[in-house]
C-alpha cells in the first residue's frame, strides 16, 4: 500500500528560495553594500594613485638630499666590499658631485667628472667643513671612504632659495645626519 503524503519542499529548495534576491520592483542595493563598495574603491585609489610632487623646487632639493645620503651609505659599503678607497668629489663652484676610486685611470676619472650629479640652478654648495675648523669654500673638496670601513669626517653645507641644510658624515657611522640648518662640528 502506498500512502500519498502532501508534497514537501526539499531542504535545498527552501534554502535556495531564501537566498534569491527580492522579486519585482524592490530590487536594488542596500546602503551597507554601497558603503562597502565606496570604501574599497577609496582604498584602491589611495594605494594606486602616486603622490604628486609638492613643487619643482622642493622636488629637486629632495632628490639631491636623497642622492647624497644614499651615495655616502653606498660608498662606505662598497669600499669595504671591493677593498678600495673611493672618493666623493664635491665641486663647490661647478655645483656637481661625482665619485672616483683609487684604481681608476685618469681618463675614467675625467669621464666620471663629466657624468657627475649636477645640482639644480637654485641649489648651491656653500662649503665643505672638516674637523678643527678646516673649510673648503671654493674649488673642489674630497671626502675619502676607506677599505677598512671608515671615512673622512665632513659636513657638506648646501642651500636652496628657501633654506640651508647640512649633511654630516661621520667616520665610523654608515648613516648620514641631515640637518635643516647650517651646522658645524660640536666640540
Amino acid at each position: 500500500m502506498h500512502l500519498f503524503l502532501p508534497k514537501r519542499k526539499s531542504r535545498f529548495l527552501r534554502s535556495r528560495t531564501l537566498l534569491t534576491p527580492y522579486s519585482g520592483a524592490g530590487r536594488g542595493f542596500t546602503l551597507i553594500e554601497i558603503a562597502v563598495v565606496i570604501l574599497l574603491i577609496s582604498i584602491m585609489l589611495l594605494v594606486a594613485v602616486p603622490r604628486l610632487p609638492d613643487s619643482p623646487l622642493t622636488d629637486q632639493t629632495r632628490k639631491t638630499k636623497r642622492w647624497v645620503i644614499l651615495k655616502v651609505q653606498d660608498l662606505k659599503e662598497r669600499a669595504v666590499r671591493d677593498q678600495k678607497t673611493y672618493t666623493l668629489h664635491v665641486g663647490i663652484d661647478s655645483k656637481q658631485l661625482w665619485i672616483t676610486s683609487d684604481d681608476m685611470s685618469d681618463e675614467s676619472k675625467e669621464q666620471a667628472e663629466k657624468n657627475a650629479f649636477k645640482l639644480d640652478e637654485d641649489l648651491k654648495v656653500l662649503d665643505v667643513e672638516y674637523p678643527e675648523d678646516q673649510k673648503v669654500e671654493s674649488g673642489r673638496a674630497d671626502i675619502l671612504f676607506f677599505a677598512k670601513g671608515y671615512s673622512d669626517r665632513a659636513i657638506i653645507h648646501m642651500s636652496d632659495s628657501d633654506a640651508r641644510f647640512s649633511f654630516q658624515i661621520e667616520s665610523f657611522l654608515s648613516n648620514v645626519k641631515l640637518y635643516d640648518a647650517y651646522t658645524g662640528f660640536e666640540e
